[in-house]
């Protein structure tokens, strides 16, 4: 064993190992250097084999079983190496030599390292309490470390109510680690609520309802809590505390803090790590500062994985796409091996640029990596090949995983939303939850369009309801989801009801100006956007383009109503653009195309044809589209005919524009040029679109087009069913 010994540890490991053996053959009795020496040689095991080997050297020295000490650092070690059942052996061989909490401690400890914690290490906080086994303030942190880790609220909470019982929740370190649990299982306002009745706090307690509120978003309030530490409590930051409060200045777009921290980071000497370089780097290229955040990443010297990543991710959420490409290249060039995040992290950047080849170049490259199933890198390529509308490819991807999480659904619903099949991402929450996930508001707003693009109520309801039971409904951009929904299916009294009872932001209100400016009760558009201002949001393009669309509507309602004057709803149509013009917001075509709406259903086809000769851009299909529109109402020929023109070239197989052209002859009676614009449209291979339905039967929506056919379908069983 001796030189074997020689052979595995490090000289001064098998010095030790030859007097324990010396003394083993002397048969003397092992004495505290012993003991001290072998405690030495387990704490640098650097393997299961070593450990073993420590192992059988405290068996040859009698001092196992007996030595508490010894067995707990041998637990350790074998749960460090995943060996579970050598541990767990070894607890039961010493337990009995052990009276208090400590071995049992060290126990619920192994399970977790071993990350075989959920059951094996609650089980044994079990037994403790079914012994009588005395709990300490060391067996809560470890015991609430393992339902932190498994999200496990419920037995957390059980616990939680035996720490206040026992009178632990007083001590700081049970404290952090309920705050933890709370914050990880998303629990906020009790973590919060944790920290409030905390009689002591350190650093750690600071530091993690900072790290909490920040990773929930909260950026605002985890600033004011460094604050609070900072000026109140008397705690001096450390580095963990400057690190976390990077991504509070990055999520808050605020590069005067992160200046600030940048300067507190070089004076206390924190700018050699690359660990704090590289969290200024993120949060220098999320405020916009892409010069600074270039500065910071050439001083540091040894570049890792998260310092590449940190510079592309940067210039990617600024829409700076062909720079994060360049940088991706510059990674490649200096050996630096992308993984998950980085690839993860330039997929989308593939996706704005269009660079579709390029994406799936990288996808090949996940694949001889052997990294194409991990869970990020698979969810970016499902994003990615929906955003580029590959739905097949995407859909594979999905299928072929091992693993799945929410985010991976999501991206699916995702996916069949984008690339129009509505009915499949309907059907995919169904099968979400079927499979033990648990929707999110991201899984609602991705749907929701669905229902809404299907047109079908009962769908939407459905989701609506569940929203409810899942307690989502109080999330704004779900209910902002739920008022579009019901808004594009008519529904206009629950998208009402909606927008009513939750809160608002500018969104909120354009959906409802945009809802409301293509019905009938135009008016309500023009209500809700002097409201709108009179709570004092800004509004923005779109509520422009709603308003000013509104006014269109409402003259095509009193053109059919009276032959009264629609002068005022024109004044008012242009008042509203001069409005957008004078805070600074860049018309759009869609605007154009609202304001020849305006004139053209007003009865001002003339001014609408000047117009467009003296817009600012190049007259689009909508603009032109708005112009023959309003020709066909008024019967103005010769202007429909070059509005047409114009259409012809720009969308020579759009049908619409030939039946529309044509439509306005035949009531001329110009029948020959009838019959030349139907030939012109048989040239140009313009084809109208087969119109679509959707049919409801018992809990299941079917598409029928014209002439479809139902397969699948027993004789007389789709008859059936609707009986």
């Amino acid at each position: 064993m001796l030189q074997f010994c020689i052979r595995s540890f490090r000289f001064h490991f098998a010095q030790i190992a030859r007097f324990q053996f010396r003394n083993f053959v002397r048969r003397t009795e092992p004495n505290s250097s012993v003991h001290i020496n072998l405690l030495t040689l387990c704490f640098n095991a650097q393997s299961l084999r070593q450990t073993k080997e420590v192992h059988a050297i405290c068996l040859l020295n009698g001092l196992l079983p007996h030595s508490v000490s010894l067995c707990a650092s041998l637990i350790l070690n074998y749960a460090k190496f995943q060996h579970p059942e050598s541990f767990c052996t070894l607890f039961h061989q010493t337990v009995q030599n052990c009276r208090t909490a400590f071995l049992w401690n060290t126990l619920i400890r192994a399970h977790s390292i071993a990350g075989n914690g959920t059951l094996d290490g609650l089980e044994t906080y079990n037994r403790m309490v079914r012994f009588g086994v005395q709990l300490d303030d060391h067996t809560f942190p470890f015991v609430l470390k393992i339902c932190s880790d498994s999200l496990d609220i419920c037995k957390g909470m059980e616990v939680h109510g035996v720490v206040f019982k026992l009178g632990f929740d007083s001590d700081v370190y049970v404290g952090n680690t309920l705050l933890m649990l709370y914050g990880n299982c998303g629990f906020l306002n009790d973590a919060k609520k944790v920290f409030d009745e905390m009689s002591e706090r350190d650093v750690v307690s600071w530091n993690t309802v900072i790290g909490l509120l920040s990773v929930n978003g909260d950026y605002r309030e985890a600033r004011n809590y460094y604050f609070w530490m900072t000026l109140r409590s008397g705690i001096q930051p450390n580095l963990v505390s400057v690190i976390s409060l990077l991504p509070i200045s990055a999520g808050l777009e605020d590069e005067e803090m992160t200046r600030r921290i940048h300067c507190y980071i070089v004076k206390v000497g924190l700018d050699s790590l690359v660990t704090s370089c590289n969290a200024l780097v993120d949060a220098y290229g999320k405020c916009g500062s892409v010069k600074a955040s270039w500065q910071v990443f050439d001083e540091i010297i040894e570049k890792n994985e998260v310092s590449w990543n940190s510079i592309i991710n940067g210039l990617a959420f600024k829409g700076h796409f062909r720079d994060a490409l360049d940088v991706f290249r510059m990674m490649i060039d200096a050996g630096t091996k992308p993984n998950s995040v980085t690839i993860s992290s330039i997929l989308p950047v593939f996706v704005e640029l269009e660079c579709f080849k390029a994406g799936k170049e990288i996808h090949g490259f996940s694949m001889r990596m052997g990294t194409e199933t991990d869970l990020f890198i698979a969810n970016s390529l499902i994003d990615m090949y929906a955003k580029s509308g590959h739905s097949t490819e995407a859909s594979s991807i999905f299928h072929n995983m091992d693993g799945r999480n929410i985010v991976s659904w999501n991206a699916m619903i995702a996916n069949y939303v984008l690339n129009g099949v509505a009915l499949e991402a309907i059907r995919f929450v169904i099968l979400l939850q079927e499979s033990g996930e648990r929707p999110n508001a991201v899984t609602f707003t991705n749907v929701l369009p669905a229902c809404a693009r299907s047109g079908h109520l009962g769908p939407g309801k459905e989701i609506h309801a569940m929203g409810v039971r899942l307690g989502l409904t109080s999330d704004l951009f779900v209910t902002n989801a739920l008022t579009d929904m019901y808004a594009k299916c008519g529904c206009f009294r629950s998208a009402r009801n909606v927008f009513n009872t939750s809160h608002k932001d500018e969104v909120s209100y354009n959906i409802l100006i945009t809802g409301y400016s293509e019905t009938n009760d135009c008016l309500e558009s023009l209500n809700l956007f002097s409201e709108m201002r009179l709570l004092g949001k800004k509004p923005d393009v779109v509520s422009f383009m709603g308003v000013i669309s509104a006014c269109a509507n409402l003259a095509a309602v009193k053109q059919v109503l009276s032959a009264c004057s629609h002068g005022g709803l024109v004044e008012r149509g242009w008042q509203y653009f001069s409005e957008m013009l004078a805070q600074h917001l860049e018309p759009t075509e869609v605007h154009y195309t609202c304001l020849v709406d305006l004139l053209g259903r007003a009865g001002f086809v003339e001014e609408a044809a000047e117009l467009i000769r003296r817009l600012p851009i190049a007259p689009d299909s909508n603009i032109w589209g708005a112009l023959l529109g309003a020709c066909r109402i008024y019967g103005n020929v010769e202007l429909g005919c070059k509005a047409a023109e114009q259409l012809f070239e720009l969308k020579p197989q759009h049908c619409e524009y030939y039946i529309l052209l044509a439509n306005m002859h035949a009531e001329t009676g110009r029948w020959d040029e009838v019959n030349r614009i139907r030939e012109l449209m048989k040239s140009r291979g313009a084809k109208k679109s087969p119109g679509c339905s959707w049919v409801q039967i018992h809990d299941q929506l079917h598409a029928f087009v014209v002439d479809d056919r139902a397969e699948g379908f027993e004789s007389g069983g789709l008859l059936a069913e609707f009986v």
